[in-house]
């Protein structure tokens, strides 16, 4: 399979025990920088961003098979026998996969708020509006969240997605590539088969969001058997955003 380089973030010392934490769809790492410096007066933190996201390569195929592998080449490239592995959502998902395909790579796991389940929601509705977008009309950022809210109402999201909005030569464009978002984005809301997997036999901790229903304990026992659930009241899916303090706190405790 064909990897990428990643591009990436760090911080903490490198005599520190490694952990890397895995953004979400349209994310980067840069909206992880809050709790990975909390994080990185214990831990040597590393924080890539994903193919197809932040400043990595684009390129056609995205898929949690994919990103393992890139994440592999991540781990061997900077000679990491084995990693503490945190992931958010999409991140969550490239993390699991590999703890199920390189158990061997993985100290212990933290999946926040998401599941090994294929969802049956998709993002077409925001891939399509940010594709409408009339990027040559558009005089500043303010100008752009105020064309996206008719579909996209909340402002916290619409914020987060125009993140990947940047001006490059006088012109607003898109960080990210919304064509090969929009076709593999059916691969990212899905889970691939696990039936040639036996389970993970390590240390798992799975956090969710009060206000979120992501998490489904049904899913993760057969394959986690050694996972713990917990969950932060007063936060929904982006709970390290909305509980960042609380959510720093539970990830410390189970990895220290």
């Amino acid at each position: 399979m064909e990897t990428v380089e990643l591009a990436f973030e760090e911080f903490g010392s490198p005599d520190n025990s490694p952990l890397i934490i895995l953004h979400g769809f349209f994310a980067s790492s840069r909206n992880w920088r809050q709790v990975a410096l909390k994080l990185s007066a214990r831990f040597h933190v590393f924080v890539p961003d994903q193919r197809n996201h932040g400043m990595s390569p684009h390129h056609c195929l995205l898929n949690y098979p994919a990103m393992t592998a890139d994440l592999l080449r991540f781990m061997d490239a900077r000679d990491l026998d084995v990693a503490h592995l945190l992931g958010h959502s999409m991140g969550g998902k490239v993390a699991m996969w590999f703890a199920l395909s390189a158990p061997h790579r993985v100290e212990k796991l933290i999946v926040a708020d998401i599941a090994p389940v294929s969802y049956a929601h998709n993002f077409d509705s925001t891939i399509l509006a940010l594709k409408a977008l009339p990027l040559t009309q558009i005089s500043n950022r303010k100008h752009a969240e105020m064309l996206l809210a008719p579909s996209v109402p909340e402002l916290g999201y619409r914020q987060f997605l125009l993140q990947n909005l940047i001006l490059k030569d006088g012109n607003y464009c898109w960080r990210v590539d919304l064509d090969i978002f929009h076709r593999t984005s059916h691969y990212i809301a899905a889970f691939p088969s696990t039936d040639h997997f036996s389970a993970y036999a390590g240390a798992a901790l799975f956090v969710a969001g009060g206000y979120s229903d992501y998490v489904k304990p049904e899913a993760i026992s057969s394959l986690f058997p050694k996972a713990a659930i917990s969950t932060i009241d007063g936060a929904g899916h982006w709970l390290h955003v909305q509980q960042p303090d609380i959510f720093t706190a539970q990830v410390e405790r189970f990895l220290v």
